[in-house]
């Protein structure tokens, strides 16, 4: 069983040491380019499994500010989702997502919706997000360094 938290300065050493296998790079990037992007809107959190940090993700405070396809302004953005290449095909993923809405609704209880882009040549994250209740928009977002996404979207809880 996963359990999801806000990262801290203590969990930095282990988070740093994170990665996904090369083919993944170009969807995710590495650990070092996805935390000089967090700040007081876009926070780190970590995915557990025991006392083990096997995953990582952002959140976005700011993304229906930044992307006009929000389309709720009380909504935040899932960014940088991953497992560690260590721990992928164990049911980490599926598990995290599945406990995403309810531990975000707590952690961000002034959000109604979490919105997050998935390239099109990633259909195994895709398959995942729906799988954890995220619905395809049936619109693409074409501002990707690694092309098009699919914009997904879920209500919290």
């Amino acid at each position: 069983m996963v359990t999801i938290e806000k990262m801290t300065t203590q969990h930095l050493a282990e988070v740093i040491t994170l990665g996904v296998v090369e083919a993944q790079k170009q969807f995710v990037g590495s650990i070092d380019d996805i935390l000089k992007n967090a700040n007081a809107q876009i926070r780190p959190h970590v995915i557990f499994t025991e006392d083990q940090i096997v995953g990582f993700f952002l959140i976005d405070t700011t993304y229906a500010e930044k992307y006009d396809f929000v389309s709720q302004s009380h909504s935040i953005g899932l960014r940088s989702f991953f497992i560690d290449k260590k721990y992928q095909g164990k049911g980490y993923a599926k598990q995290a997502i599945l406990a995403l809405s309810n531990y975000l609704s707590e952690a961000y209880p002034n959000h109604s919706t979490i919105y997050l882009t998935v390239n099109c040549q990633n259909p195994i994250a895709k398959g995942l997000y729906l799988k954890g209740g995220f619905e395809d928009t049936n619109t693409l977002y074409h501002g990707g360094a690694a092309g098009p996404q699919h914009i997904m979207v879920k209500a919290l809880v």
